[in-house]
């Protein structure tokens, strides 16, 4: 949000130089050189004295009245011919020292004018030229003035503008609070401004949003909490009439259709326990914190496996220390984890973990076919799986990683997906800042 305004400040700055170069290359295109005209204020003195004492005297005492100037004066006058000051001057003032004007150079604090343009004071003087020098101009004062000017003009521009954006930056901060928490699972957060606000159109915008956000998820939850429970009635009574019907029936060919049948409501009642325990993470209570340690939770979760003809190595740093969490929650999302790498390992599973500045990272791997580079975010959507999961054999219905991101976010972690020195998958889980040291 900051950035937002720091490049409006800078704009502001730029616009405001901008101008001020705009504004004295227009003033020196229409009204001459600003600095020359600061110059010929600061020579005033020393041009009035030529022009109003020495030029009035008659033509015999022009000189005498020069050299008076000469005798008083802390500038000083020399006459020099008028092609050496031809010579010193640029092209743009020759024009002007034809026609009999005062030509300064204000970075060298001197002027010139011709003595006379029809050669009338003394013989010659139509081609002498007067060259005051050691002017009292004073460039780099004149300078300081026009940027204490531009810069009061640029402080009474930028004071009201960061007067009226603090509204705005004050507002779109609790905006970005609100979307924070919104964001964050608080579905309640909203956008609290007065109608006077000047972005309170778009703050109640953004509540109707949430408002409709939450009634969705609300009802998207609603519907599979009791989905879920109205399937589990009539598949515990297909169970039951399974096993009525299985002790019937003397047909070996039935029973092995029986005990397919079986297979299916088993299948269908962990579907509906999976879909169970989605909604539960959904909840605002869904966690139960409490302090416990990750070695030995870490370590269940691995003894916990059904046998399998895999190797598991466990390898946990010793100074791995305990987290503040729901315990049953994490526990679930490793072993989740865990009999994921199981399904695709061809013989070998790595579960290490290691405590890295101010987080905990633990890591599954496995030596399988290893996961796509551009499916490596959708196996933790809903019901996703990879296309050489999808028949029967792997079992699953593609919710094990889903639930497992979503406890681990609930704990402010993640769960990222790579690939593995071994070949296969490689899932990482990072705990940050709530987890410390035992």
């Amino acid at each position: 949000m900051n950035r937002i305004f720091f490049r409006f400040f800078v704009l502001v700055m730029l616009s405001i130089t901008a101008a001020t170069f705009v504004i004295y290359f227009a003033f020196s295109r229409l009204f001459g050189d600003p600095m020359d005209d600061i110059a010929r204020r600061h020579a005033a003195a020393q041009i009035f004295l030529l022009e109003q004492y020495v030029d009035k005297a008659p033509a015999d005492e022009w000189l005498a009245r020069l050299n008076k100037v000469r005798e008083v004066s802390d500038v000083r006058f020399d006459l020099i011919a008028l092609d050496q000051a031809r010579a010193a001057l640029p092209k743009d003032r020759l024009t002007a020292l034809e026609r009999g004007d005062v030509v300064l150079d204000a970075m060298n604090k001197r002027f010139f004018r011709r003595v006379d343009l029809d050669g009338e004071r003394y013989i010659g003087s139509g081609d002498e030229v007067i060259l005051a020098q050691d002017l009292p101009i004073d460039i780099g004062l004149a300078l300081k003035m026009e940027v204490v000017r531009y810069v009061i003009v640029a402080l009474a521009l930028l004071v009201p503008i960061a007067l009226w954006s603090r509204s705005h930056w004050q507002g779109l901060q609790s905006l970005s609070r609100v979307a924070d928490e919104f964001g964050g699972g608080k579905l309640s957060a909203r956008a609290r401004m007065k109608r006077s606000a000047s972005i309170y159109p778009l703050a109640e915008r953004i509540n109707h949003m949430a408002d409709r956000i939450e009634d969705l998820l609300e009802a998207q939850k609603g519907l599979l909490h009791s989905v879920s429970h109205e399937l589990r009635t009539p598949i515990a009574r297909l169970e039951f009439g399974m096993e009525l019907l299985s002790a019937k029936a003397n047909d070996p060919a039935l029973q092995k259709r029986i005990g397919a049948m079986e297979g299916d409501l088993a299948e269908l009642n962990n579907l509906v326990n999976e879909l169970l325990g989605m909604t539960r993470l959904d909840s605002p209570h869904a966690l139960q914190k409490a302090r416990f340690e990750l070695a030995p939770m870490l370590r269940e979760c691995a003894g916990a496996l059904p046998p399998s003809p895999h190797s598991l190595t466990c390898t946990l740093d010793d100074e791995l220390g305990g987290a503040d969490g729901d315990r049953r929650l994490l526990a679930r999302a490793v072993g989740n984890l865990l009999r994921n790498a199981q399904k695709y390992a061809q013989s070998e599973i790595v579960l290490s973990a290691r405590r890295v500045a101010e987080s905990v990272e633990i890591v599954v791997e496995d030596d399988g076919p290893g996961i796509p580079a551009a499916e490596r975010e959708k196996i933790f959507e809903p019901f996703y799986r990879l296309d050489r999961s999808r028949d029967r054999a792997t079992g699953g219905f593609g919710l094990g990683l889903s639930i497992a991101r979503k406890a681990l976010v609930l704990h402010g972690g993640s769960l990222l997906a790579d690939q593995s020195a071994l070949g296969g998958a490689r899932l990482t889980i990072v705990l940050p800042a709530p987890v410390t040291g035992a």
